[in-house]
C-alpha cells in the first residue's frame, strides 16, 4: 500500500489513520507547488492528496473516502463505526462537515496573494475567520465535554478533524476563544500514532515513534 501526501496537508489525516492501523505502507511526498511526477497524476488525475494505492494497483481519493477504506481494514479498533450501523451516518455526518465547512473553510487562507493587494487580503481573511469562527462555536458546542468526536471514542473523525484544526498555527487563527478546540487538539495530538505521523512529516520534533 502507497500513500501520496504532502506535508501538513489533509494527507496528514490518512497518514494518521494508517500508523493507527500499525500496517505496512509506502509514504510518497509530493510537492503540491512544484512538478506534480506523472505518475502520480496517473493514479489522480486531480493532483491531489491524500492518493492511496492499494496492493492490486487501484487507487482511493478523496480524503473522507480513504479514511473510511482505512477504518474499514481493521473493524476491530472500531476507527469507525460498522458500515450498516446508524452511528456510521453520524460519522458520514461528521466526516462531511470538516470537508465542507472547515476544510474548505481554510482553503483561502492558504492563497491569500491571489486576492491582490493587502487591503484586498485583510477583508478576505477577515471574511473567512468569521465565517470560520461561527463553525468553531458549533463543534466546541458539539463536542462539549466529551473527549471525541463521536460519544464511542476515538475515530477516523477526529483524525480529519484535527489535521485541520491544526491549521490554525500555519495560518495564524488564533483559537484562544475555544478552549476545548485547544484542549481536544492537545489530546488527539498525544496519541502515538498521531505523533508519529507528525514527526514523519516533520511537524513536531523528535524520534519516530
Amino acid at each position: 500500500m502507497k500513500l501520496y501526501y504532502s506535508k501538513a496537508a489533509c494527507s496528514l489525516a490518512a497518514h494518521i489513520v494508517l500508523d493507527e492501523l500499525g500496517i505496512d505502507y509506502e509514504l510518497v511526498s509530493v510537492d503540491l507547488r512544484g512538478e506534480i511526477p506523472a505518475d502520480f497524476l496517473a493514479a489522480n488525475p486531480l493532483g491531489a492528496v491524500p492518493t492511496l494505492i492499494l496492493d492490486d494497483g487501484q487507487s482511493v481519493t478523496e480524503v473522507s473516502v480513504v479514511l473510511q477504506y482505512l477504518a474499514d481494514l481493521k473493524p476491530e479498533l472500531k476507527l469507525a463505526p460498522r458500515p450498516d450501523s446508524f452511528e456510521r451516518y453520524r460519522l458520514e455526518e461528521w466526516l462531511n462537515f470538516i470537508a465542507t465547512e472547515l476544510h474548505k473553510g481554510f482553503s483561502p487562507l492558504w492563497k491569500l496573494p491571489v486576492y491582490g493587494d493587502e487591503a484586498t487580503q485583510a477583508a478576505v481573511k477577515n471574511h473567512v475567520l468569521s465565517e470560520l469562527s461561527d463553525r468553531f462555536d458549533i463543534v466546541a458546542q458539539k463536542l462539549g465535554s466529551r473527549e471525541f468526536l463521536m460519544p464511542s471514542g476515538y475515530t477516523i473523525a477526529d483524525a480529519y478533524m484535527f489535521t485541520i484544526l491544526s491549521w490554525h498555527k500555519f495560518l495564524k487563527v488564533d483559537l484562544s476563544k475555544w478552549p476545548t478546540l485547544l484542549q481536544y487538539l492537545e489530546r488527539v495530538q498525544a496519541r502515538p500514532a498521531v505523533l508519529k505521523a507528525m514527526k514523519s512529516e516533520r511537524l513536531i520534533m523528535g524520534p519516530q515513534a
